[in-house]
């Protein structure tokens, strides 16, 4: 059987792509995807090390004749964010991502295809594999856990590293160079809930998908719905006309990504079900309307529920844990007040869970500013104190601050412009990336982070552009032939 992958250039780093397809590597399962890598470094008989949390970095001798440049590490993660349609079968920890090709695109079918960073990973393998390209003396670093907080870039000790010019490969737009980026810090909060016995009613369940969905930080200026904070709305308004009584509402996967889906069971009084269903329809179409630009695809469903029937929520918790989500901020806070279009601090209400006696509610910050971004967590704090809920805020990761007087930063912009005869853009990031606690912990690393282009990453519509890896491609391998 022939791959959808063949005849695409360059060769190795494809090979790579599709080999890294088969092996599950969500947030927090990477062990196998890091076997692999190491077994591909002993393959190549390169040296290589891992430290206790899995992190990995293999070292590979300069090519011939060019010993004497400054030494460079390539640096990605291993993990990729695993989410798929609700429609679709598929075990991330057992089943490879199945891809496909869709004119200049590849896609997964119905799951995250997790491009972001195994295209930046694979690029690694294959510059390690490819031993035709001229490259100064080189450190490749793959991380674990970097979609979850960053926690694997966190644990890195010192010694771990040896150069001081670090590419990460892990931004998403070809063309791009990042040379700076936002911090980030979670919130968890457990909100009690008191049930009471009465269920009389018909049971049903309220859901709202369908939604684009998204990177918390990189999307968050898109427009796009937040299904928790939309079925908290209707909820909200429903409460006010429609008696019902509310067991449940869960939704959101990740604290990283904007919430696609989110669903409520509810009991309905005897012979309100119809007046109860048309008042979330026509709640659900005024939503459609004022989204009509972004959300094309988002829809309600209300129908009986097939899981066994519990205990509801008393009035009073009910009407708490829907005020309390309804109020919850969501979105951009603020956009920086110099680089334009740059959002400078937002917040993503991103999962709700409840269960028997408490609602687990988690939201994740991110700002380029550090009061900023205290101050937004304060907020959520605040609001919190009114409800008697407890909270979880530990200390978050920190930003990368712009240097544009790096001289790493002027090689690269000379080498894109002798390559592609334009100049690259150049900016910063609404996004948690690794390099902000490498140069924490390394200081005096020089680093800029470009990539392939990569659209809606961290949902099921991603995709990854094909012509852009070959273009990421010889730029990267030209940037490495640079003397330094």
């Amino acid at each position: 059987m022939s791959s959808i992958f063949e005849g695409l250039k360059p060769e190795h780093l494809w090979n790579q792509f599709e080999q890294i397809l088969k092996i599950p590597h969500c947030s927090g399962n990477e062990k196998a995807i890091g076997d692999y890598i190491v077994s591909e470094a002993e393959r190549l008989k390169l040296d290589w090390k891992r430290d206790d949390v899995g992190n990995i970095v293999v070292s590979k001798k300069a090519s011939q004749g060019n010993e004497n440049p400054e030494g460079v590490i390539l640096q990605g993660h291993m993990d990729m964010v695993c989410e798929k349609n609700s429609d679709v079968e598929h075990d991330f920890t057992k089943d490879p991502i199945e891809a496909e090709i869709k004119g200049e695109w590849i896609y997964a079918k119905g799951t995250t295809l997790g491009a972001d960073n195994g295209t930046g990973v694979c690029a690694a393998l294959a510059i390690m594999e490819d031993d035709s390209i001229v490259h100064p003396p080189m450190e490749f670093l793959f991380t674990v856990d970097e979609e979850t907080g960053l926690t694997g870039a966190t644990q890195i000790q010192p010694g771990f590293l040896h150069h001081k010019k670090l590419l990460n490969l892990d931004s998403e737009d070809e063309g791009e160079f990042t040379i700076g980026c936002a911090g980030g810090a979670d919130t968890q909060i457990f909100l009690p809930l008191k049930r009471e016995k009465s269920n009389n009613g018909e049971f049903y369940k309220v859901k709202i998908f369908g939604l684009k969905g998204g990177h918390s930080g990189i999307d968050i200026n898109q427009g796009r719905g937040n299904a928790i904070k939309l079925l908290a709305r209707i909820l909200w308004q429903s409460m006010k006309e429609i008696p019902f009584k509310l067991v449940s509402i869960n939704g959101g996967n990740l604290r990283n990504a904007i919430p696609r889906e989110a669903w409520a069971h509810i009991f309905v009084v005897d012979g309100q079900k119809d007046a109860f269903f048309s008042f979330i329809q026509k709640a659900f179409d005024n939503i459609k309307n004022e989204y009509k630009s972004v959300e094309t695809e988002a829809a309600v469903s209300f129908e009986r529920s097939d899981k066994p029937a519990e205990d509801p929520l008393t009035k009073d918790t009910m009407q708490t844990l829907i005020n309390f989500l309804f109020s919850l901020p969501h979105g951009v806070i603020s956009m920086h007040p110099e680089i334009e279009g740059l959002v400078e601090t937002s917040t993503n209400l991103a999962v709700i869970h409840t269960n028997e006696d408490k609602a687990q509610i988690i939201c994740s910050t991110r700002s380029s500013v550090e009061s900023a971004l205290e101050a937004t967590r304060n907020t959520i704090a605040a609001l919190c104190e009114l409800v008697d809920a407890e909270i979880i805020q530990e200390e978050g990761y920190p930003g990368w601050t712009p240097n544009l007087q790096s001289s790493l930063l002027k090689t690269l912009k000379e080498v894109y412009k002798k390559n592609f005869d334009k100049e690259p853009e150049v900016g910063a990031v609404h996004a948690g990336l690794e390099c902000g606690i490498i140069g924490e912990k390394f200081p005096g690393m020089d680093m800029i982070s470009f990539g392939p282009t990569i659209e809606h990453p961290h949902s099921p519509g991603e995709r990854l552009h094909i012509g852009s890896v070959e273009k990421f491609w010889k730029f990267l391998t030209a940037v490495l032939a640079e003397p330094a």
